[in-house]
């Protein structure tokens, strides 16, 4: 798998693919989406997007990049979740 700039991860994760930025910081496996090793995004088979909202005003701010990322995603995701909400709702394979 070749390394990819952010908006190119972010949209193989919308579409299913994995992909790595060219850091390694973002990260997808076609399903979750990763911000270092914080899960930040869940894809259903569906194609629909959810997104936790790891910010500071999202009320759980992690790191200026897991922000950044989050930032991106957040405009394109179709839904946008508090961290608490995201981290303890029922996605298939999310809780292993």
């Amino acid at each position: 798998m070749s390394r990819m700039r952010n908006e190119l991860v972010i949209d193989a994760w919308t579409r299913g693919v994995a992909a790595d930025s060219h850091t390694g910081a973002l990260r997808t496996d076609g399903v979750s989406l990763y911000s270092y090793d914080l899960r930040i995004g869940y894809r259903a088979r569906s194609g629909s997007t959810v997104v936790g909202d790891y910010t500071s005003p999202g009320g759980d701010f992690r790191s200026m990049t897991t922000s950044c990322h989050v930032g991106k995603v957040r405009g394109i995701a179709g839904h946008v979740m508090h961290p608490t909400v995201f981290e303890n709702s029922e996605f298939p394979g999310f809780n292993v």
